[in-house]
């Protein structure tokens, strides 16, 4: 038995040393910079105040005009070439002109150029010198599955000191996402390598997803197999720890006890994170239950909010259903938005959902919800709403859990217990996402720093290691 534990280990630490030190020092990388995204605060930073004296068909014509018929939100924008209703449902999405109804596609490199140099006057970016430099529906950037209803994408350079590239949809004209040089720099040497993610795999999700969790698998084994081994080759020399080791095993041998908790709780969680749905739940709703939450409204109710005034400052408007009725909130401000309900009269406007309102939809979800609690940023199992500030609602309904926006109306989070394991197993393991840590995060970075530190040097002894016994 310890002879094949040693013949496993050897090996397949051979053939994944590099893997383990690439897994490690990319890590660190990016612990301080993220895989490139388009944040909210970005999103919203570049749009355009609405005309308010623009002539608009209806919001329930739009609907019936771009084809959708399971549409859950609407959402009015103030584009370049003029305003844009987004229709969005389970089955896709599309942009409608907001005059005539017509379909907004964006067709040409000419108009992507001027919505995406409008988004960076917007941002106060300087794009004098911008240009299309790609079309397609997939880079090295853009391969998230985020971006499937966006597809294919302009890249748009706009050529400023950042080296700024945006990319604008071309079924909405958005801008989706941005990147820096150094963003894309530093993400070659981080999460590119940590993921595993050059474009020509990670754009078949099926075939990355195997790939990487059996590696992830492979790994695991091998650092298993190595804490057996270490654990049985200890020896005690007047009271200490020793190893009947020399030189590069020795310390192999050594660092690797020290190392061994975190290194096998950071490769098996990990290995989690491809995990998909294959030992934990993915925490999506049933279709039962998103029969109910995405049930599309009865459209007609929608002109009843055309009466209401629409402040001079919003940004974006948006309608959207939630428990069979149609709700529309104009977003002054990242954190600001006035919510109303169709039929309500204007003294009813507020800032977001009650409590009240959430509830009436989680008890057509499922029985037994006890009563709504927000949750607090400290929380164990925290969540962000889509505006700063606005609550959280959670309901308890026995051991399954539902986290809804007060904001929009969307279902966040459904925990149950085996979502809830997985949090812990994943998340509180991979990254120390858990609240103390979270609440000091100079304590945290210099454990993440730190610890992958030690396992990378661990690691490069195990290359030391391996290439002599190669040679």
């Amino acid at each position: 038995m310890m002879g094949a534990i040693v013949l496993s280990h050897r090996w397949l630490g051979i053939a994944f040393c590099l893997l383990f030190a690439m897994w490690f020092a990319t890590g660190i990388v990016m612990h301080y910079v993220p895989f490139p995204s388009l944040t909210e605060a970005e999103r919203f930073a570049g749009l355009a105040p609405l005309d308010r004296d623009g002539t608009r068909i209806s919001v329930a014509d739009a609907v019936a005009a771009s084809g959708i018929t399971d549409a859950t939100r609407v959402r009015l924008i103030q584009r370049s070439d003029g305003a844009v209703y987004i229709v969005s449902g389970a089955s896709g999405q599309r942009a409608i002109r907001a005059t005539d109804g017509n379909n907004a596609l964006v067709k040409s490199a000419g108009v992507a150029l001027v919505l995406a140099q409008a988004h960076a006057s917007q941002r106060k970016i300087d794009a004098s010198h911008a240009s299309i430099v790609g079309h397609a529906d997939y880079d090295q950037w853009s391969v998230p599955n985020g971006y499937d209803r966006h597809r294919p994408l302009f890249r748009v350079a706009l050529g400023d000191v950042a080296g700024t590239e945006v990319y604008v949809s071309s079924l909405t004209g958005e801008i989706v996402l941005d990147t820096t040089q150094s963003e894309r720099g530093w993400n070659w040497v981080g999460s590119v390598l940590h993921w595993i993610y050059p474009t020509l795999l990670r754009s078949n999700w099926a075939l990355w997803d195997r790939v990487v969790w059996t590696l992830s698998l492979l790994a695991l084994i091998a650092a298993l197999l190595g804490a057996v081994l270490g654990i049985a080759r200890i020896r005690f020399r007047k009271g200490q720890i020793s190893s009947p080791y020399r030189g590069w095993h020795a310390l192999h041998h050594l660092i690797g006890l020290a190392a061994a908790l975190f290194v096998l709780t950071w490769i098996f969680s990990g290995w989690l994170s491809m995990d998909h749905g294959r030992l934990f739940s993915r925490g999506q709703l049933t279709p039962a239950e998103a029969g109910v939450v995405n049930a599309a409204p009865d459209w007609r109710e929608a002109p009843t909010l055309d009466r209401q005034p629409i402040s001079p400052s919003a940004r974006e408007v948006e309608w959207f259903a939630f428990n069979g009725h149609v709700y529309r909130r104009g977003r002054v401000d990242l954190g600001r938005q006035a919510l109303i309900k169709a039929g309500d009269v204007p003294r009813d406007e507020r800032e977001f959902l009650s409590a009240r309102e959430v509830l009436t939809l989680t008890m057509r979800l499922v029985a037994g919800c006890d009563a709504p609690s927000v949750v607090a940023d400290d929380d164990f199992y925290s969540v962000q709403a889509a505006s700063p500030g606005a609550p959280v609602y959670r309901f308890r309904c026995n051991e399954l859990w539902f986290d809804i926006d007060g904001a929009d109306g969307r279902v966040l989070q459904r925990l149950d217990a085996s979502r809830r394991a997985y949090r812990w197993a994943y998340s509180a393991l991979h990254t120390f996402d858990v609240p103390v840590l979270m609440a000091h995060p100079y304590l945290r970075e210099i454990l993440i720093v730190g610890l992958c530190a030690l396992g990378l040097v661990f690691s490069m002894t195990g290359i030391v290691i391996g290439w002599r016994r190669l040679r």
